[in-house]
């Protein structure tokens, strides 16, 4: 079984920078986009941004576009998202998702608390 677990939220000043993990096992992930989202309180679930594993292609949202990277380590199974110069809007639980690129994201993680102080 394919498992994602998330880490690396917190507390953070407006400006400031924090990187996610997202930690993969159960297969291989040749094959695999892995994505970011994030829900605000009150909101719906958005689409962060995302990257393919195989031979690491990014495609990111334009509200985040230039402040977040999404990076992986492929010994190590680990999907990263590095997020500079956060916003108060920001403020989110973010998942990562994966999935075969063919059928979309069918695992989840359990998502992670990131706060965004003004």
């Amino acid at each position: 079984q394919v498992q994602l677990v998330e880490s690396g939220g917190g507390l953070v000043q407006a400006g400031g920078s924090l990187r996610l993990s997202c930690a993969a096992s159960g297969r291989t992930f040749s094959n695999y986009a892995m994505g970011w989202f994030r829900q605000a309180p009150g909101k719906v679930r958005e689409f962060v941004g995302r990257i393919i594993w195989s031979g690491g292609s990014t495609y990111y949202t334009d509200s985040v576009k230039g402040r977040f990277t999404i990076s992986r380590d492929n010994a190590k199974n680990l999907v990263y998202l590095q997020m500079n110069s956060l916003k108060p809007e920001g403020t989110a639980v973010y998942s990562c998702a994966a999935g075969p690129m063919a059928e979309g994201y069918k695992y989840w993680g359990q998502g992670t608390q990131v706060a965004v102080s003004s």
